[in-house]
């Protein structure tokens, strides 16, 4: 399960749920830390089927034999009985998805350390990846915080950026994230353990603070009178989850793979037609599609796409 014959001096409990929190419980058993349970979602039903599913932190940890438990909540004292009874030194919270009540925070020893993806006091929330892509944001990176009873409001204890490149959408910003969270977890430990772990007020106003409101579905249509940056930008945060659109001829399209370009034309215009993408004007310069969906059908270039979906110069995207 781990490098190192003895677990390192720290009982770990870990909360968490999306792949991004696997990172980190892996990284955190493979410095040979004891982790004594795993919190996670319970299963949702998930594919075609519906079928329920574990989260991938719940598989990890089935992998390495782990005790898990899967509250819904955390509110009473039936639900946190089994993280009371494992005796965590620290709980590390990682995407968890549950908003820990104050008497869980109190449990472990030597408190409560979030892995949040961004530079807080930035994108305090739920969607950070996704907002600071959406913003145009040139930096992010990984914040190790202990929680307080506030959204992602407690002492910072690291932090480290990360460039986001131009054509980084929100799934490889994700991955490139999820592996630095997953290094610097495993040295907030090392520093917690040593007794050298810093910890350092955020400030509580001003330029520096703000919040990464949850992603809506709807959030996902395309405004064709908006700029082709900020349309651009949109249709990277939103890719893999949940994805932009945008209706025509009555038809709901999926869209992804866009860049800029020096057109101009009514916005939603499609103003060039071929197998090297679908040009549409914007408020502002135009747009460049590569890669399309129609219900019921799977992701396909721009070629492949037109033969089985013609489209026309001159034809409209809804606004």
């Amino acid at each position: 399960m781990t490098n190192n014959s003895m677990p390192l001096p720290l009982r770990v409990a870990f909360a968490g749920t999306p792949d991004f929190a696997a990172h980190a419980l892996e990284a955190i058993l493979a410095a040979g830390y004891n982790v004594p349970l795993v919190l996670t979602q319970p299963d949702r039903p998930s594919g075609r089927g519906m079928k329920l599913t574990p989260s991938p932190v719940k598989q990890r940890a089935l992998a390495h034999g782990l005790a898990i438990d899967q509250p819904e909540r955390l509110r009473t004292e039936a639900q946190r009985v089994a993280l009371a009874a494992s005796q965590p030194d620290v709980l590390v919270v990682a995407a968890y998805g549950l908003i820990l009540p104050p008497e869980v925070l109190a449990l472990p020893k030597q408190g409560c350390l979030n892995i949040h993806a961004s530079l807080l006091p930035r994108w305090r929330g739920a969607a950070p990846i996704q907002r600071a892509i959406e913003a145009g944001d040139t930096q992010t990176g990984i914040t190790i915080m202990q929680m307080d009873e506030g959204l992602d409001t407690g002492p910072l204890c690291l932090r480290r950026s990360l460039d986001i490149a131009p054509h980084d959408t929100a799934g490889l910003l994700h991955d490139k994230l999820a592996r630095l969270g997953a290094e610097m977890i495993v040295e907030a430990l090392a520093r917690l353990a040593s007794g050298n772990l810093p910890a350092t007020a955020q400030p509580t106003n001003g330029e520096e603070v703000s919040y990464a409101h949850k992603i809506t579905r709807a959030e996902g249509q395309l405004n064709w009178q908006r700029t082709a940056e900020e349309l651009e930008r949109q249709i990277r945060a939103f890719d893999p989850y949940p994805t932009t659109f945008s209706p025509i001829r009555g038809t709901t399209l999926k869209i992804r793979a866009a860049h800029r370009v020096a057109a101009h034309g009514e916005p939603g215009t499609l103003l060039n037609v071929s197998a090297s993408g679908i040009v549409v004007a914007c408020g502002k310069e135009a747009l460049c599609i590569k890669e399309l969906q129609r219900p019921g059908s799977r992701w396909m270039a721009a070629a492949e796409f037109l033969r089985g979906f013609a489209l026309n110069a001159g034809e409209h995207f809804e606004l």
